[in-house]
């Protein structure tokens, strides 16, 4: 994408359209969506989307999506892998400001009637899933893979997964982030599962 826009890895993308004059915004946010498009005909389960998902659903935990896609190839995901599972709400793009700002899950933990995201879990593979989820107060699991190793001793992160079904064994025995102590001295007490989740360009 940032080679279409012309734009180097530091540059943020979404901030970079933002950036420009009207008229070139739409040409470069239909570029974006372009590669977003093409992106779908290659999408497939993460390992142990299945199953987690199951183990969830199983026990009414709710779901959501917080991503900087936008919503064509979110719904294609959802409708292809995951069509009896629910995701409400799903925060796409459209939704201002995106991650890593924390609005997003900010916005889940109010029309779930929480009071904060001390309660949620942030599901994600990136540096803004990780900012976004410590910043809104959620806890922060990485789903690792072969590019973002870097991230597992990130200070935003409290968790490292390598399938998405490794969360279910650690949501039986009772997930505690890097700062579980920490928010027990402060009296937040632990996490009570509910669950946001990035939806990367492969699946969730």
């Amino acid at each position: 994408m940032r080679r279409a826009l012309g734009i180097p890895k530091t540059t943020d993308i979404l901030q970079h359209i933002e950036s420009l004059p009207p008229p070139r915004q739409a040409t470069a946010s239909e570029a974006v969506r372009s590669i977003e498009r093409q992106a779908m005909a290659s999408q497939a389960p993460q390992p142990g989307l299945a199953a987690l998902m199951a183990y969830l659903d199983d026990r009414a935990v709710p779901k959501a999506i917080c991503t900087r896609n936008f919503d064509v190839p979110v719904r294609h995901l959802l409708d292809t892998f995951l069509p009896a599972s629910p995701f409400d709400p799903v925060v796409t793009r459209a939704f201002k400001p995106p991650k890593p700002d924390p609005a997003g899950i900010l916005h889940i933990a109010r029309r779930w009637g929480l009071p904060g995201a001390a309660g949620l879990i942030m599901v994600g593979d990136s540096i803004d899933d990780m900012a976004a989820g410590r910043r809104a107060g959620a806890a922060t699991v990485l789903l690792v893979n072969g590019v973002n190793g870097g991230l597992a001793a990130h200070e935003y992160t409290d968790l490292v997964i390598e399938r998405l079904d490794d969360l279910v064994a650690i949501l039986e025995d009772g997930f505690e982030g890097r700062d579980a102590s920490q928010r027990r001295r402060d009296g937040a007490g632990g996490k009570d599962g509910h669950l946001a989740d990035e939806p990367t360009s492969a699946a969730l």
